[in-house]
């Protein structure tokens, strides 16, 4: 994945698309951010690990841009939409909703879930089969339903 921002980034720098190479730079600079601490911890950060960065990315991005769509602030939230285009299109396709929730039943019956205080347990095997593909906070929420 690595190699894959940095051919965008050149790419986008030749192309001189701005938005692009200043969104690419922004992950570079999180991932660098991640290595440090990973670093210190004693550990490498894998492609999972990148994978759940750039969901956080996207996410963050998600609620600025409704911060700025309620503030009456549209340019700013064109940035953040179009920061999110750029950051998804190193994710992987996202499952729809019935597809999230067919994941949901297939862990809670691998886990043998059966009552809230095991949620947690499905949650972790969809993180380990899942990652990149859905939104963790929404399929908790699903789970419990």
């Amino acid at each position: 994945m690595r190699e894959q921002f940095t051919t965008v980034m050149k790419e986008a720098l030749k192309a001189g698309d701005k938005r692009r190479l200043a969104t690419v730079r922004l992950i570079q600079a999180a991932l660098k951010d991640k290595d440090i601490e990973a670093r210190g911890a004693g550990k490498t950060v894998s492609d999972d690990d990148i994978l759940a960065l750039l969901q956080k990315m996207v996410k963050s991005r998600q609620e600025s841009a409704d911060i700025y769509a309620k503030a009456g602030r549209p340019e700013l939230e064109t940035q953040e939409r179009e920061e999110i285009a750029i950051i998804s299109e190193f994710l992987p396709k996202q499952l729809g909703e019935d597809e999230v929730k067919a994941a949901i039943a297939a862990a809670i019956s691998e886990t043998g879930a059966t009552a809230m205080k095991d949620k947690g347990k499905g949650v972790g095997a969809l993180k380990a089969k899942y990652t990149g593909q859905l939104d963790f906070a929404k399929a908790s929420a699903l789970a419990s339903c």
